[in-house]
């Protein structure tokens, strides 16, 4: 066989670690063994709290993967999209407290342009850039969701691990410890791939097909009550079909991971009442808009760019509907900021704001991106003057208080929790912005040395989102413009502690502690016993830590 390139070979590579965890479609990269929590002797079920461990474990290399993306613009809207099902399983009686509380729901996104979404264990889900890019509405990519959403509340993955009996944790820790020489060997991978198990069990690891029925239709239950077409699990099903029928090139790699059966086919097109079978979801502006940015994102080719950057210059624009044009003058914007073409980009924009002007959402999307191309063209005020004077606030997961009286993300309640707790933040009375809006209008404040204004807001959204790293680093980008070096080193460890880096938050908060003994009397006492407390706390989780990874030796 043919060596691969580097990327492909990562492809393989990714695609074996996922067979073993028997996840639902390939993953982004290698995942160490460092993290593998202990699972008991295999024989009986994983509990909730086993299972968000080993989601833990995986996702704290996924951070780390060139592939992972924090677009806030498309985290944004994906989550949206993923918060109303949730809410719908809640309704439906679907999503459990105990599942609402111990797992993650946590969405990560790729950016590559392969078309696929994927579960993990312990309510994580991944999607990738491709797969915003080539859905035709939002009702298309909700179906796949949906999907992927009812194969955590059912614990699909967890069953599946529990059916595989005693061997599943060896395997699952070979096949890990595998992938991570495989990063250090690229030849290795392809040595997975044809001699070790995953070869050999391929086939038996994905889903079943019963999981799959179930999946297809739980998760269309959920589309109605979520405020979203039924049809577009048709129209998705439409798509998968036709590529299937091309003999799938390899750009759909959804197929592999969820094969298509007439069976599948037809129960989902059943449930579409007779009058509504054949009538396609019409896409929103802000959806054509998403999937632009998602296509350009990811396609990083300078000619394609060039190429969009100039579509709605051509003569055949007048002819497109308003969704066609919208998405082309999103592209072609997009596309010149990354070409720094700045005179093009303006020309582009302009026409964009005037193009959805009568659309509040979309409009809102138009500011952004007018604002986004007005910073990175280094004219900050230019970019200030451009963001919405208030947007509407998006759908926001809830804080979750949990036993222990800290406010983190959901997990697992007991020592293993380390949401910094309420006396570590300065809780500030504000209805908070996007979360689009205030990373941008903070990094923007901190261009024109002006971002004092942006630490309570950022303190109030950290309060809410305690596992957002990205926020906890612009917020210690804030502190640090304002001279609060202790307070910038407190929020780069809890921006650590949100990526599952414990040995990294440590450090930071040991270099924080230096700090506060440095200066003495002049430290900030409340600040330094904040550090200390946080220091405790995730220094017992990185001893968890390195116990999971003694034991899985």
């Amino acid at each position: 066989m043919p060596k691969l390139p580097k990327a492909h070979t990562l492809k393989a590579l990714a695609a074996s670690v996922l067979i073993a965890l028997q996840c639902v479609a390939p993953m982004l990269h290698p995942v160490q063994a460092a993290g593998l929590p202990t699972l008991g002797d295999g024989a009986s079920s994983l509990t909730t709290g086993e299972e968000r461990r080993l989601g833990d474990s995986i996702v704290k290399e996924l951070y780390r993967d060139p592939d992972y993306l924090d677009d806030p613009v498309l985290q944004e809207y994906v989550e949206g999209i993923w918060l109303h099902l949730q809410d719908a399983a809640r309704k439906n009686g679907e999503l459990s407290q105990e599942l609402e509380e111990r797992f993650a729901w946590t969405l990560l996104l790729g950016k590559d342009r392969q078309v696929n979404a994927f579960a993990l264990p312990g309510g994580y889900m991944g999607v990738y850039l491709g797969l915003i890019g080539v859905v035709s509405s939002g009702d298309e990519l909700a179906s796949v969701i949906a999907h992927e959403t009812s194969h955590i509340t059912q614990r699909h993955i967890a069953r599946m691990l529990s059916q595989q009996g005693k061997q599943t944790p060896l395997m699952l820790a070979s096949m890990l410890l595998g992938a991570l020489a495989a990063t250090r060997s690229p030849d290795a991978a392809m040595a997975i791939m044809m001699g070790g198990p995953a070869a050999v069990m391929q086939n038996q690891l994905n889903f079943s097909r019963a999981m799959e029925s179930e999946a297809d239709r739980m998760g269309y239950s959920l589309m109605a009550p979520a405020g979203f077409a039924p049809q577009g699990f048709v129209s998705m099903f439409g798509k998968l079909q036709q590529a299937s029928r091309l003999n799938d090139n390899g750009s759909w790699p959804y197929l592999r991971s969820h094969p298509l059966t007439t069976q599948r086919i037809a129960d989902m097109d059943s449930r579409v009442p007779p009058g509504k079978r054949t009538a396609a979801p019409a896409p929103t502006l802000e959806h054509v808009m998403m999937a632009a940015r998602a296509r350009v994102i990811s396609n990083t080719g300078v000619d394609v760019r060039r190429q969009w950057a100039t579509l709605p210059r051509s003569g055949s624009f007048a002819s497109l509907t308003q969704a066609e044009q919208v998405a082309q003058l999103y592209a072609a914007t997009l596309s010149a900021i990354y070409l720094r073409d700045w005179p093009l980009a303006r020309e582009m924009v302009q026409r964009l704001l005037s193009a959805t002007a009568g659309n509040a959402q979309a409009n809102i999307q138009a500011r952004w991106l007018s604002a986004e191309l007005e910073y990175k063209a280094d004219q900050p005020q230019a970019a200030l003057a451009a963001l919405p004077l208030q947007s509407s606030n998006a759908p926001q997961p809830a804080p979750k208080v949990m036993a222990s009286g800290n406010l983190a993300g959901p997990r697992e309640a007991g020592p293993r929790e380390a949401g910094p707790s309420l006396a570590t933040i300065n809780v500030v009375e504000h209805v908070a912005p996007r979360r689009p809006e205030l990373l941008l209008r903070a990094d923007i404040l901190l261009k024109l040395g002006q971002a004092a204004a942006m630490a309570s807001p950022l303190q109030t959204w950290v309060t809410d989102h305690p596992r957002d790293g990205t926020a906890w680093q612009t917020l210690a980008r804030v502190w640090r413009s304002q001279g609060q070096e202790m307070r910038a080193l407190r929020a780069e460890a809890e921006a650590q502690v949100a990526h599952y880096d414990y040995a990294a938050a440590v450090d930071r908060f040991k270099a924080a502690q230096d700090l506060a003994r440095k200066a003495g009397a002049k430290a900030d006492y409340f600040e330094a016993s904040i550090i200390d407390t946080r220091l405790r706390a995730v220094d017992e989780l990185l001893r968890e830590q390195l116990r999971d990874k003694t034991i899985n030796k």
